[in-house]
């Protein structure tokens, strides 16, 4: 099915690498190469998936996202593109409520496989969910129908991701995931040398879940191994 993408890219030969290859999957492309103009063109449109470069001319990638996920109408993925030495900024991206990031110069192929799974992830949240019931687990209680997770009843802000990753660790307890495992289950796609995306999903999860997150008792690191989802924080 067509899909309506967003690119907000000032590189314009990076901007219609991307276009010309999301475009051979049939999607509708817009191309904007500025901040200013992307935030317009967002605002005027339903689009099914943003691709929005950090460091534009006038309005940043980083605050463009912050108003995409500040809206109150349809959830829209975001793919964010950042440079390799910006470690902060991927950071600052993914608080913001980005789904996914790619570093430069990145693998055209890799940019098609991440969009292929935002776009099915966004398709699946969209259809009826056969697993609505809410998840309680020792003191949290995870609400798949809102996307909320409350802690002894207090709610907790989770990015898309975040959120993802913590259901899917709460309908396998006691089970233990390897970080490609996670990579391959929750972001829809696998590839050796990503799972630092894991680890920084996972650091940012525990500080908002965990009592301790220097000793957590919810989702255990299992040495050598991954992780394990307990529930339990006794």
């Amino acid at each position: 099915m067509q899909k309506n993408i967003l690119i907000i890219e000032d590189d314009e030969h990076i901007a219609e690498l991307v276009r010309l290859h999301l475009a051979d999957l049939g999607h509708a492309l817009t191309v904007c190469w500025n901040g200013d103009d992307g935030w317009r063109r967002y605002r005027r449109g339903e689009w099914d998936l943003v691709i929005l470069d950090i460091m534009l001319p006038g309005v940043d990638g980083l605050e463009i996202c912050r108003r995409v996920r500040a809206g109150d109408g349809a959830y829209t993925p975001v793919l964010m593109l950042t440079s390799r030495t910006t470690e902060l900024d991927r950071v600052l991206g993914l608080e913001m409520g980005a789904d996914d990031y790619l570093t430069k110069p990145f693998s055209l192929m890799e940019l098609v496989a991440r969009v292929k799974a935002l776009l099915r992830r966004s398709e699946a949240m969209a259809a009826p969910d056969q697993h609505l019931a809410a998840i309680r687990c020792g003191p949290l209680t995870i609400d798949p129908a809102s996307r909320e997770v409350r802690r002894d009843g207090r709610l907790i802000e989770l990015t898309a991701k975040e959120f993802d990753l913590l259901l899917f660790f709460a309908r396998h307890p006691g089970q233990v995931f390897t970080r490609s495992q996670l990579l391959d289950q929750v972001w829809g796609y696998s590839h050796e040398g990503y799972e630092h995306t894991v680890n920084s999903h996972m650091n940012r999860l525990r500080k908002k879940i965990e009592r301790d997150p220097s000793n957590p008792l919810l989702i255990k690191t299992i040495w050598g191994v991954g992780y394990q989802f307990t529930g339990d924080a006794s």
